[in-house]
């Protein structure tokens, strides 16, 4: 006998994790999301990029690239006795904090410069979970490419909402009006 488990085993594996992460990636994309919003006063009179996609796609692209996300992951850590599994998962884990972490500091905290280094930090990571990712999964390592172009863009955009408003804009709550001299 030379292996561990049979291709049947191996499947059932990553089936149960998969089935477990995916929702869990998932859930705590959208629970990130409820903590900030492109909703407010604020970010509503921002002066936006050329490069701005329609809101909805926005949506779309994230529900899409969170269930790649978690079948990725899932592949990494169904590949149990692999070299830097265990790295890999926790690379991955900090990562993934500064994924979740942009939503609040850019449209909670209204820091568009905070988001800014948000996504450079979620970029350089992804990069290093890419680099681990390969060592356990290549597949999984390559399902992260369109995330990775993503979160580049993602920097883009947000570079460029702040080239676009360089004042910050306006923030909610600061009673901003307009002053009339007669």
């Amino acid at each position: 006998m030379n292996f561990l488990a049979s291709k049947a085993q191996l499947r059932a594996s990553f089936m149960r994790w998969a089935l477990f992460l995916v929702p869990l990636i998932v859930l705590l994309g959208f629970a990130a999301g409820q903590l900030g919003s492109p909703q407010t006063v604020w970010f509503q009179s921002l002066t936006k990029p050329a490069i701005f996609p329609p809101p909805a796609v926005f949506g779309i692209v994230w529900g899409i690239l969170y269930v790649v996300i978690g079948l990725a992951l899932a592949l990494v850590v169904s590949a149990w006795g692999a070299h830097g599994r265990g790295l890999a998962i926790i690379v991955f884990a900090l990562h993934f904090i500064g994924n979740l972490a942009w939503t609040p500091v850019f449209f909670g905290m209204q820091n568009m410069w905070g988001g800014l280094y948000v996504l450079i930090y979620a970029v350089v990571t992804l990069i290093a979970v890419i680099a681990v990712f390969w060592q356990v999964r290549r597949i999984a390592a390559l399902m992260l490419l369109p995330y990775l172009a993503w979160a580049i863009f993602a920097g883009v955009l947000n570079y460029q909402f702040i080239a676009e408003n360089p004042d910050g804009g306006v923030t909610e709550g600061s009673g901003a009006a307009i002053e009339v001299t007669l």
